[in-house]
């Protein structure tokens, strides 16, 4: 019996000092790096669709509520011409919270220094505004760009309205997070897309409380993974994400969805002698649907 355990013992220690030691830290899930062309070919296979549209295409590729975020994120405005509608690219940020706290300040002029090089605060790096303005995730940002934002701080955000019109004008088409934006009275009155939890809504944006942790990262919002170059549609239905590797054969079957409803609607419009509105003019029936196979492996096995 001793003879045994000490030979298992002897095992046990030769397997340890075969094997390598595992690396410090480790990331698995890799980033995808895309083209301004690529972005702009696949946002066009988006342009006009629905949500509902979205989800029942990814129904049909086997994501059944797998990305379609939480019922709390919701547009922070809308209006009947539907221009709270959007859809674009996934630019990734995760926020988290600060392990120091705000200095005491002698003055509002020693407060205010944080947004100079050598004022108070963390690194440049780790400095949401100095980081996105001083040439980090904000310069990033062009045409197509959804601004998609993890924040884990409290009552604290990471955009108000001065920096989201200088994103609209580099290209951004909205912004969507759990806590994402204040000064949202501006942000309506400018008509940006903002899709955020109501509840959660920030209302300081302030370096002491929250520290940038990376941008174009995987992170979660709405209990949903969201990959940096992912498609992101929004309207009042919500929020659905689209990974990547399945976003043309969703945009296709989407497609499909939309055309054959507003025909549908259209129809019955007629029918009931009430005029037609303007999202069912100059729609034209679908052909059949697609006979094409499915995608039906993993979105990491899919090139």
């Amino acid at each position: 019996m001793k003879k045994a355990a000490l030979l298992m013992g002897v095992a046990v220690v030769a397997w340890g000092q075969a094997g390598q030691a595992p690396a410090p830290s480790a990331q698995y899930l890799k980033a995808k790096v895309y083209t301004a062309a690529e972005d702009e070919k696949t946002l066009k296979l988006y342009d006009g669709v629905r949500v509902c549209d979205v989800i029942d295409a990814l129904d049909a590729v086997g994501l059944q509520g797998v990305t379609t975020m939480d019922r709390s994120i919701r547009p922070l405005w809308r209006d009947e011409k539907l221009t709270h509608r959007m859809h674009g690219v996934a630019l990734t940020v995760r926020l988290v919270p600060a392990q120091e706290t705000s200095p005491r300040f002698a003055s509002h002029a020693a407060e205010r220094t944080w947004e100079g090089p050598d004022g108070w605060g963390p690194p440049a790096e780790l400095r949401v505004e100095g980081a996105g303005r001083g040439g980090g995730y904000g310069r990033l940002v062009r045409p197509g760009t959804v601004l998609v934002v993890e924040n884990n701080a409290i009552d604290n955000g990471m955009c108000g309205s001065n920096n989201a019109l200088s994103w609209t004008a580099q290209g951004l088409r909205g912004l969507v997070g759990n806590a994402v934006c204040r000064d949202t009275d501006e942000l309506t009155v400018a008509k940006i897309p903002v899709y955020q939890n109501a509840m959660l809504s920030p209302r300081g944006i302030n370096q002491g409380r929250h520290w940038m942790e990376s941008y174009n990262q995987p992170i979660v919002v709405g209990q949903v993974l969201v990959m940096p170059g992912d498609i992101i549609v929004g309207d009042n239905d919500g929020v659905a994400v689209v990974p990547r590797a399945k976003a043309e054969q969703v945009a296709e079957i989407a497609r499909w969805i939309y055309l054959d409803d507003e025909i549908k609607r259209m129809k019955i419009f007629d029918n009931a002698k009430r005029p037609r509105d303007f999202t069912v003019e100059g729609v034209n029936p679908p052909p059949p649907p697609s006979d094409k196979p499915i995608h039906t492996n993993p979105v990491w096995q899919k090139k």
